[in-house]
Order: structure tokens, then sequence, then C-alpha cells
């Protein structure tokens, strides 16, 4: 059963990072990593709750001491090619057998997404609470010019070449260019579509734009170092 109108965050927080080891609970700004989307969570007034699902008492140690909930993920599901979709769905899963139902809807929040704001969330649910026929709503980020994909190239037999070489001649200039985006930093999923299978942002994704600094995702040691730059010194919280 579904309870209509209610979200969730839920935080995929793995143990086995390979890019720095135990991620997670890198120390940025004088916190561990995962603290920021906990608070963004907990100050979105859109969820009802935030939990974590993890394999690693070290990372639901920090969770728990912050308020967050905490569900064991089971091993299967914290492979380094594990899907995302299907942790969503054990967590929606395991809260439908404890309780008698599930919300309709959770937000994916993302821990290596320091710069998300409790509005980037709430923002995300109000869309899809707009748009009853969509999965998703996701946060974007326009692609800068120089990323575009028509001016992306490729090498073959070792020359470079344009990848999208009519598309370019076409668009040569910004101006001409159509607007492409990236992934922002959080998507809310209906549990509904999650649970018929598909992916976390379905058919049908609400688009929900925001600044592009925000989308910042720490994977190296080089990010860490960057997202305590805006932290400090741009104030992006």
């Amino acid at each position: 059963m579904i309870a209509q109108g209610t979200a969730i965050g839920l935080i995929p927080a793995r143990g086995g990072s390979k890019s720095i080891p135990l991620k997670n609970l890198v120390p940025l700004a004088g916190q561990p990593l995962i603290s920021y989307v906990i608070s963004a969570g907990q100050a979105a007034t859109s969820l009802a709750s935030v939990i974590c699902s993890t394999d690693d008492e070290r990372i639901a140690d920090v969770c728990r001491r912050a308020g967050v909930e905490v569900l064991n993920r089971p091993a299967a599901l914290a492979q380094d090619d594990s899907s995302v979709a299907d942790v969503l769905r054990d967590v929606l899963e395991s809260i439908g057998d404890r309780h008698g139902e599930m919300p309709e809807m959770v937000a994916l929040l993302q821990p290596t997404s320091p710069l998300m704001l409790a509005e980037h969330i709430d923002n995300c649910v109000q869309a899809l609470r707009n748009r009853p026929d969509a999965d998703s709503a996701q946060t974007i980020v326009p692609v800068s010019h120089n990323s575009h994909a028509y001016n992306q190239r490729i090498v073959e037999d070792g020359a470079v070449r344009f990848r999208f070489v009519e598309e370019r001649r076409a668009a040569y200039n910004k101006q001409r260019k159509p607007s492409h985006y990236l992934f922002g930093n959080v998507v809310v999923s209906r549990s509904a579509s999650l649970l018929a299978g598909k992916d976390c942002f379905g058919d049908v994704s609400v688009p929900v734009e925001i600044p592009r600094a925000y989308a910042l995702d720490v994977d190296t040691i080089d990010d860490v170092a960057y997202a305590e730059f805006l932290l400090r010194t741009k104030g992006l919280t």
C-alpha cells in the first residue's frame, strides 16, 4: 500500500569506495562528507524522514548520531556495479514490510553531493506532485559551451575529429547550439515507478534547473578541495 502525497529521503552510502577509501566520511570543511546531505534532507520540509542504506558500521554510526534511521544494505546490493534503483526498491520493500505502507515518493540524496540544498529537494518533490503523469523530477544544470556535445571530439586512426560533424556545422557558435543539460544533484522518484522495474528517472522526468556550481559531485581528492573552496569562499550553503 502506498501512502499518497508522502515522501522520504534515501541516502545510499556504501563503504567500498575505490576512488577515495571510505569516501562518504572524508573530511570536508571539518565535517564528514555525508553530513551535508543529511543536513539538506533533514531541512527539507517535504520529507517525512531521512534514511541511510549502508553496509558500513562507521557510516551507520555517523548517521545514527545525526538522527538518521539506518537500514543494513545486503551485500549483494553493495557491489561496485550495484544498481541504485535496486537499493531504492530494497528500502521501499523493507518499509512496506514493517509499516504496511510505503511513501509515494523517494528522494535520492547522494552523499557525494555536498552542495545540495533543502530547496532543491523540496522543489523536486513539488514538481513531481504537480505532474501526476511523471515518474520522477530531477535537478539539472546547463552544459557549458566548451563541453557541449557538438564540441566534443573523438580520436580515430590517430586523428581527432568532431563527434557530431553535421550538427556542429549547422550550430557552429554558442547562439546556434540547442540547450543541453547535465544531472544536477537530486532525483525524486515515484515508488510505483520503481516497483514497476523502472530506473530512478523512469520514462517521464520533470526538470528543475539549478545553478551549475551546486551540482558538484565529489569523486576525487581534487573534488574535495574544490568543494571546500566553494563552501568557504562562495557561501554555497
